[in-house]
């Protein structure tokens, strides 16, 4: 049995060729390689099989997946992985050469839990550095978890996380949500839950931002339908939860502020969606604010708000 299994769910073929060398360029070579094509029309069989490295394992879904469904292709992954540790990689995303010998390092020093969490650089469509994500503490429980993140203090992508595969499993694989909008999240906080996750601040994965990643295009519906089921998680969690003794505090907080947290993340997704065609937005929005629960309030902000964004991605 191989330590790790990294898996990567390919459909788009633009970085793809990276992604992979990132992968087998790794300081820790105790590892398989899942390659699973989602039945692609872009050259991602090409692509791989440029590659002859026999910890690869290639597989294609005989009818395409797709975004909206992208936890199917995670699980999928999830099934064919024969490590000990799973790494869910994003097609157009790498590794730093020693990401999987730090995450066995981190792994070693904890090795009771079932999660574990790296700092990450976000790079731009050539591969260069425009941003880190917030650093986290060396230990932490789940309600810590889920309240820096919903405060909006930590940035987070399904690829700076590792998880115990059996454990993984046993949880029912990642949580399906609409495009996987927060199905990083709660897969996460599940796995913590109990037991805790462990982070490293050194920033040993590379998030790339551009405009075909799932988290900056998609259908805007389809993520608001997710926080809907985001939030519907959350009260039921927290609903059920014991806390320990030391996260009582953050868990009575997180239960009197859950509505604010959940009307916040909901403002964050419209602001994303207006940053293109703001006026179409609008009126997207104020549309099926009914469906979702959203004040004209809530869309004046977002559209402020989509300002910012626009601002800081063209820096």
């Amino acid at each position: 049995m191989p330590k790790f299994s990294v898996c990567i769910p390919a459909y788009k073929s633009r970085f793809l060729k990276e992604c992979i060398e990132s992968v087998l360029a790794q300081s820790f070579a105790d590892f398989e390689l899942i390659i699973l094509n989602d039945s692609s029309p872009e050259p991602v069989a090409q692509i791989a099989a440029e590659f002859s490295d026999s910890r690869i394992r290639y597989y294609e879904n005989e009818h395409n997946v797709g975004a909206v469904r992208l936890t199917d292709n995670w699980n999928k992954c999830l099934a064919l992985a024969g490590g000990e540790y799973l790494v869910m990689m994003g097609d157009d995303d790498r590794m730093e050469p020693d990401f999987l010998r730090e995450f066995s390092a981190l792994i070693a020093a904890y090795p009771e839990l079932d999660v574990y969490h790296c700092r990450s650089l976000i790079i731009d469509d050539e591969g260069q550095p425009r941003q880190l994500t917030p650093a986290c503490p060396e230990y932490e429980r789940v309600c810590d978890s889920i309240w820096h993140r919903l405060s909006q203090w930590r940035s987070q992508y399904i690829s700076d996380f590792v998880y115990r595969t059996e454990a993984l499993r046993q949880q029912g694989g990642f949580y399906s949500l609409p495009l996987a909008w927060g199905s990083d999240d709660i897969t996460a906080y599940i796995a913590t839950n109990g037991k805790g996750i462990a982070h490293t601040n050194k920033p040993v994965f590379n998030y790339r931002s551009n405009s075909l990643s799932i988290s900056s295009s998609g259908n805007d519906l389809e993520k608001m339908r997710a926080n809907l089921g985001y939030a519907e998680w959350l009260r039921a969690f927290l609903a059920s939860h014991t806390p320990d003794a030391s996260e009582q505090v953050v868990y009575h907080n997180l239960c009197e502020q859950q509505a604010l947290f959940m009307q916040q993340r909901k403002r964050y997704t419209m602001a994303l969606s207006m940053r293109h065609g703001l006026v179409s937005k609008l009126w997207l929005w104020i549309r099926h604010r009914g469906e979702f629960g959203l004040r004209l309030s809530d869309i004046a902000i977002a559209a402020v708000k989509s300002r910012g964004l626009r601002r800081r991605l063209s820096d």
